[in-house]
C-alpha cells in the first residue's frame, strides 16, 4: 500500500556467444549436407523378450509391438504409420493362424473387393493361381486378364456350364488306374532282382494301391458333387429342398446314367433316364407294381428338372455342354456381368455352380500332384457375395458349408465377402444362422472395414472386439465433411481403405490400404460413371 516510486527497470543479462560445436546441433539424422554424413536409412532398434517377472519394471509396456509384415504388402498402420503385410496363406504357412482362410465384412464401396484383389495380384506374384468363382459386377475381369488368365462368362445366352460334367474327374481316374498298372508291371519285373528287388517291388505295389484308391476316391467325390449341385439347383427352383426319396432317385439316376453313357450326360438324359423308369428308381418310389404310383412319385422332379433344360428361367445355362472347363495352369474368373441384379435366384445358382466347378477342378488337380503325375500347385479361392447363395433356398447353408471345408486339407486358400452380418443373420431358422456365422468364426483372419453400429452386437458374437475397436469400425462407416462436395478435388470418406484385421482374440490392427499406380487404374469398378471432361462425345 506504501508503494515505491522508484521506478525499476529490468537489466539484461549480457549475451554470452555459445560454442560453435553447441549452436550448431545435427540433426535426426546426422549431420546434413554433402560429404557431411547424414543416414538416409535409419536402421531399428534392437528387440529383446521377456517374462513379465524378468521385466516387471517396464510392465505396463508404453508402446505396442511392430505390426506383422509377413505376406503381402498390404499398407500401414492407420495410428503408427508402421508397414503391415498379411494374406491368409501366408500366415497359415507361419503358424500364424490355424487355417488358410479369411472372411471379409464391410459396408458397400468402401474398398472390399480392393483389398482381395490387392491380395490376389501379390499372390499371383507367388506363383498361387487366383481362382475368382462368380463374379458379379464385374470386380476382377480386367485383373486377371492383366495377368494372362482364363475368362469364363456365364449367363443367359452368354455361356454354358453343365453341372453333370464330372470334368477331368474321368480322365484323372484313368490316368491313376493306368499308373497302378504301370507300377504293378514294374514290380513284377524288379521282384526276382537280388539287390533289393523284393523291397522296391513292395514300395511300387503299395504306390499302385494307394493310385488305385485314390481314383475311387476322385469318382467317388465327383459323383456327390453333382448330386449337391443338382439337388442345390432343385432347392432354387422350388425355393425347398427336395425330399429324402427325390435325392435317392436323382442319386441312382446318376449312377444308372454313367453305366449307359459313353459321354459327358446332360440334364436331359437324367430327365430321360426317369422317364424311362428302370426297376431300380421304381424301387426307391415305391410304387409297388404300380406304374402310376411311380410316376405320381416322380412327377415334381421331373417338373423341377425340366425348368433346369432350357424350358425355363434359368434357360440352357446347366443343360447344354461346357464352352470353356477351368485351365488350372493360369489364373481364372467367371464373368457373370451378364446377369441383372433383378435375378437373384439366376445369380445364385451361377454362383453355386461355378464354386462346385471351381472346387472340384481343385481336387482333381491335388489327386493328381499326390500320385505324381502333376506338379504340386496351390491356389486362392475367392467367394464373393455370399449372401446372395445363403438366401437363395432352404437347406442352402448345408450345401455353401459342405464345398468350402477343404481349404486346410486340399492346399486351397479361400476368402468368403459379405457386407454385414444381417446378411447372414437373416436366413430363416437359428440353425442355420448358426452355421452361417460358423464361416466367420472357423477363418483364420477376420478383416473388417466401415460397419454400421447396429451390426457390432451381431459381429461380437463370432468375433471379440474391444469398445476401442467398435467405435473405429463405426467412425469409418460416417459419411465424412461437406465440404469438398462440389469443389475440384474428390471426397474421400474417412474409412475408405482402411481395414480392421482380427486373428482370434487378438486385439486388432487397423491398416490404411496401399496401392500402386497400377493398381489404381485395374481397381476401378466406377467405370461407367467416367465423365469425359474434354466436352467431346465418344464415337
Amino acid at each position: 500500500m506504501f508503494g515505491s516510486r522508484t521506478k525499476h527497470q529490468r537489466v539484461k543479462a549480457p549475451a554470452t556467444k555459445l560454442a560453435a560445436a553447441v549452436a550448431r546441433r545435427p540433426g535426426l539424422r546426422g549431420w546434413r549436407g554433402r560429404g557431411q554424413g547424414e543416414a538416409v536409412y535409419v536402421t531399428a532398434a534392437d528387440e529383446w523378450r521377456g517374462t513379465s517377472v524378468q521385466v516387471c519394471g517396464l510392465w505396463p509396456f508404453v508402446g505396442g509391438s511392430g505390426t506383422p509384415i509377413l505376406g503381402v504388402p498390404i499398407g500401414v498402420h492407420t495410428d503408427t504409420g508402421a508397414p503391415f503385410g498379411a494374406d491368409p496363406i501366408s500366415w497359415f504357412m507361419h503358424g500364424m493362424i490355424n487355417n488358410p482362410s479369411m472372411f471379409v465384412l464391410g459396408l458397400p464401396h468402401y474398398g472390399k473387393s480392393t483389398l482381395i484383389r490387392h491380395i490376389v495380384l501379390g499372390l499371383a506374384g507367388r506363383s498361387i493361381n487366383p481362382l475368382i468363382l462368380g463374379d458379379l459386377k464385374p470386380d476382377y475381369v480386367d485383373l486377371i486378364e492383366a495377368l494372362g488368365g482364363q475368362v469364363i462368362s456365364l449367363g443367359p445366352g452368354r455361356g454354358h456350364l453343365n453341372v453333370l460334367d464330372p470334368g477331368e474327374a474321368t480322365e484323372a481316374a484313368a490316368r491313376l488306374r493306368a499308373s497302378a498298372e504301370e507300377h504293378r508291371d514294374h514290380a513284377e519285373r524288379v521282384r526276382n532282382n537280388p539287390d533289393g528287388g523284393p523291397a522296391a517291388a513292395a514300395e511300387l505295389l503299395a504306390a499302385a494301391v494307394k493310385a488305385e484308391k485314390l481314383a475311387e476316391q476322385l469318382m467317388a467325390d465327383s459323383h456327390n458333387r453333382r448330386l449337391n449341385m443338382i439337388t442345390a439347383l432343385i432347392t432354387i427352383v422350388r425355393n425347398t429342398k427336395p425330399s429324402a426319396h427325390e435325392e435317392s432317385l436323382i442319386d441312382r439316376a446318376l449312377h444308372i446314367l454313367d453305366e449307359r453313357l459313353d459321354r459327358v450326360p446332360l440334364i436331359g438324359d437324367l430327365i430321360e433316364v426317369i422317364k424311362d423308369a428302370p426297376d431300380e428308381l421304381r424301387a426307391i418310389a415305391l410304387d409297388r407294381g404300380d406304374m402310376s404310383r411311380y410316376l405320381d412319385a416322380t412327377d415334381q422332379l421331373r417338373q423341377s428338372l425340366y425348368s433346369l433344360n432350357g424350358s425355363g428361367r434359368f434357360s440352357d445355362m446347366f443343360s447344354q455342354p461346357t464352352d470353356q472347363p477351368m485351365d488350372l495352369t493360369k489364373p481364372v474368373v467367371f464373368d457373370l456381368s451378364g446377369i441383372s441384379d433383378t435375378q437373384r435366384d439366376i445369380q445364385a445358382a451361377c454362383l453355386l455352380a461355378c464354386w462346385s466347378t471351381g472346387f472340384a477342378t481343385v481336387q482333381v488337380a491335388h489327386t493328381l500332384a499326390d500320385a505324381g503325375l502333376e506338379p504340386r500347385r496351390n491356389y486362392f479361392v475367392v467367394m464373393d457375395e455370399l449372401w446372395r447363395a445363403l438366401r437363395s433356398g432352404e437347406g442352402m447353408v448345408d450345401r455353401v458349408d459342405s464345398l468350402t471345408r477343404l481349404n486346410r486339407t486340399e492346399g486351397v486358400g479361400q476368402a468368403m465377402i459379405t457386407h454385414t452380418m444381417s446378411d447372414l443373420e437373416a436366413l430363416p431358422t437359428e440353425s442355420e444362422r448358426m452355421k452361417a456365422r460358423g464361416f466367420v468364426e472357423r477363418s483364420g483372419m477376420v478383416v473388417c472395414g466401415a460397419l454400421p453400429g447396429a451390426e457390432m452386437e451381431k459381429l461380437n458374437k463370432a468375433v471379440t472386439l474391444s469398445r476401442a475397436e467398435q467405435a473405429r469400425l463405426i467412425s469409418w462407416a460416417d459419411p465424412g465433411s461437406w465440404t469438398d462436395v462440389g469443389g475440384s478435388r474428390k471426397r474421400v470418406r474417412p474409412g475408405l481403405g482402411k481395414f480392421l484385421f482380427k486373428v482370434g482374440g487378438r486385439p486388432g490392427i487397423p491398416v490404411a490400404l496401399k496401392l500402386t499406380s497400377v493398381e489404381e487404374r485395374l481397381h476401378d469398378t466406377n467405370k461407367r460413371w467416367t465423365i469425359n471432361t474434354n466436352g467431346e462425345g465418344e464415337n
